[in-house]
């Protein structure tokens, strides 16, 4: 213990949220040592938003361009993957190169480690470096964790020995295969088969509930299907994946009764915390941990903190940055407000976008809410629209606020920002519905939704 380097905080975990308590604190004044053994900036900037958004952006160049046709004269497009790999690795990710990110660390005034962080006693963090030297830091103040996730892979037989690909594999493609099954409808998976898709790979989604993007109003669901098969991707749900097999061939998935085949496997089943082997058994949390439930301070036992995935608040780069904020204003003094997640919206980036905020109308029924829906479509606007989508709005009709609300189509994640503002405010939908809205814009297509709800 003698060796061991006294610090204020030691934060675990430097992803976006990890990485913004870190640098602030520092510049609080705060003796910080930041912990992290993958990249510095955690999976957004490398291996998810940023990246995918890149590649999400370029395929909708395309859509636009064969769009042309009827509309504004003739247009050939030629899809061509190249520049789209080229600028992830050289404008996005810096060739999967954290060396800017580890810089603004150590600028902000911190202490940068490189390697895998262990909790080894209450207030104390060892590090495991790269080399297997280990250094221990004791914090006076307490330990942030903001370890993230991992992509999860299911318990198929013959998976684990297959070459499969997930989003870290997907996002440094170079070449692109003609063939390509996507197993898992959710959001990462909608979003990266219809970016290939776009680009001319023939695309198979698998998906074991009996629809895609299972977290949404199932109106959302059938939108985005509706917009696949459109798209030329098979999407089969209600579909369990019993064996994987793989040769010089490509990937078969057998679903009991019927099999696919395809060049390459992408395995978008969702992920898992990074909580094991983290030493939790020595702050009197459970070393199985599968979540950290914190308190409104992000508090999760004493002296230590939680923010991001791990936290099971959403597994969005807005919520660790949120979390961040609130944990910077307790480890700085400064009162609350504290975490409120009435308002947790998200957005996913398929066309048409889905995006979604507060309660489903099953999740309040569930919560015993005196539920009032109402529909409409973001596609009002006739043909300015090319992907017109629903609008579901659900409303608690005891206090006459929303609770909940979807928005699908283009700019379907802007429009929501009006919804997330009105539940967060808890806006009288009296209010909103005799607010002005200007035409022709998407979100006038809220008017008649709300006034519906009256």
């Amino acid at each position: 213990m003698s060796d061991a380097i006294p610090c204020d905080v030691v934060v675990v975990g430097l992803g976006p949220g990890g990485e913004h308590v870190a640098g602030s604190l520092a510049k609080a004044g705060l003796r910080v040592v930041g912990v992290d053994e993958r990249l510095v900036g955690g999976e957004c900037p490398y291996y998810g938003c940023i990246p995918s958004k890149m590649m999400i952006a370029a395929a909708e160049k395309l859509r636009q361009g064969r769009l042309v046709d009827g509309h504004a004269g003739s247009a050939v497009v030629t899809p061509d993957w190249k520049p789209v790999a080229t600028r992830i690795r050289d404008e996005a990710t810096d060739d999967w190169d954290d060396q800017v990110a580890v810089d603004r660390l150590v600028d902000a005034g911190a202490t940068f480690a490189r390697g895998r962080g262990r909790i080894t006693a209450p207030g104390q963090v060892t590090v495991t470096g790269p080399d297997g030297a280990e250094t221990t830091y004791v914090a006076g103040r307490g330990i942030v964790l903001n370890t993230g996730t991992s992509p999860a892979a299911p318990p198929v037989p013959g998976l684990a020995e297959a070459p499969y690909w997930t989003n870290r594999d997907a996002v440094r493609v170079t070449e692109l295969p003609g063939s390509m099954i996507v197993l898992g409808g959710g959001a990462i998976g909608c979003e990266l088969a219809q970016v290939f898709a776009a680009f001319g790979v023939m695309v198979t989604v698998v998906e074991g509930a009996d629809r895609l993007l299972g977290m949404e109003e199932p109106e959302a669901s059938e939108a985005v299907t509706a917009a696949f098969e459109k798209d030329g991707i098979t999407v089969l749900t209600g579909a369990r994946a019993e064996r994987v097999s793989y040769d010089e061939d490509g990937f078969t998935l057998d679903l009991g009764g019927q099999s696919v085949t395809a060049e390459r496997l992408l395995v978008a089943a969702g992920r898992r915390n990074n909580l094991s082997d983290l030493g939790l058994e020595h702050v009197g949390l459970a070393d199985d941990a599968r979540v950290l439930e914190p308190d409104e301070r992000m508090r999760v036992a004493d002296g230590v903190w939680a923010i991001g995935d791990i936290t099971g608040k959403g597994a969005f780069t807005h919520m660790s940055m949120y979390q961040a904020e609130l944990v910077i204003r307790d480890l700085t003094g400064v009162d609350g407000p504290w975490a409120d997640y009435r308002a947790v919206g998200r957005v996913t980036f398929t066309s048409p976008e889905v995006g979604s905020v507060g309660l489903s109308e099953k999740a309040a029924r569930e919560q015993g809410i005196n539920v009032r829906t109402a529909s409409g479509d973001l596609g009002t606007r006739g043909w300015i629209a090319e992907d017109p989508g629903p609008i579901k709005l659900v409303a608690d009709a005891d206090r006459g606020v929303l609770v909940g609300g979807t928005t699908v189509g283009t700019m379907g994640g802007e429009v929501l920002s009006y919804v997330v503002a009105a539940i967060h405010a808890e806006i009288p939908i009296a209010t909103l519905a005799e607010m002005h809205f200007a035409y022709p814009t998407f979100y006038r297509g809220l008017q008649p939704v709300l006034r519906e709800l009256l």
